[in-house]
């Protein structure tokens, strides 16, 4: 796997782990709560991969911006910072959570 892509700091500290996976999803299968603005929590990041085809993955901070991530690509979400899916077709997603240590269950 190549390194992921990395728009927004702060960077995945070293020595951590995925705690949780969720997917893989298809297009019809993501969940709602991916397809609007949300944010990970303090000390988590998220590894969203695309197993197959395309989406659109947008930034909503201050900053803006999007891309679109092809079968292959895998960009890092860092915690704290809005963020938002668009189905372009296709696709196959899987995310991974991550954290120096496994947060506490909510």
């Amino acid at each position: 796997m190549s390194a992921p892509i990395a728009d927004r700091g702060p960077a995945l500290p070293a020595g951590a782990r995925a705690y949780r996976r969720i997917g893989p999803f298809g297009a019809d299968d993501i969940p709602a709560g991916l397809l609007r603005r949300h944010d990970l929590k303090e000390g988590a990041w998220g590894l969203l991969t695309v197993l197959a085809g395309s989406i659109r993955f947008r930034w909503d901070d201050e900053e803006g911006g999007s891309r679109v991530l092809k079968a292959g690509d895998t960009v890092l979400i860092p915690p704290c910072v809005p963020h938002h899916l668009e189905r372009e077709g296709a696709v196959t997603i899987e995310i991974d959570f991550c954290a120096h240590s496994a947060p506490e269950a909510a």
